[in-house]
């Protein structure tokens, strides 16, 4: 029988940072996105390249519409940890260091 999924909640969870006694860290809210293109996927994804879990959540009815359309029609929160958000949100300035790499160009 498929999973439908659920893996990928266990798996957060197991990645997710916990406090002194155990408890998961309180999420904060890092960016909202839109609910025409891949924003959210492409977000999730560079912050699991750097270590930082997330969790994405569809605001009012956006579970149904994903369902039934394939799209939610309200975006897409993304949560972090809170002791993490600082890292996520430099990660999404998306400001490069300078290496020299576009001199002459």
């Amino acid at each position: 029988m498929q999973s439908w999924g659920r893996h990928e909640y266990g798996k957060v969870f197991d990645a997710w940072p916990k406090t002194e006694d155990g408890n998961p860290v309180e999420p904060a809210f890092l960016v909202h996105c839109g609910p025409l293109d891949m924003e959210s996927e492409m977000i999730r994804s560079m912050l699991e390249a750097y270590g930082i879990p997330s969790v994405r959540c569809l605001p009012g009815d956006g579970a149904f519409g994903e369902l039934i359309l394939g799209i939610s029609g309200n975006g897409a929160n993304i949560f972090v940890p809170a002791t993490m958000l600082a890292d996520a949100q430099e990660l999404l300035k998306g400001e490069p260091d300078d290496d020299g790499l576009q001199e002459g160009i």
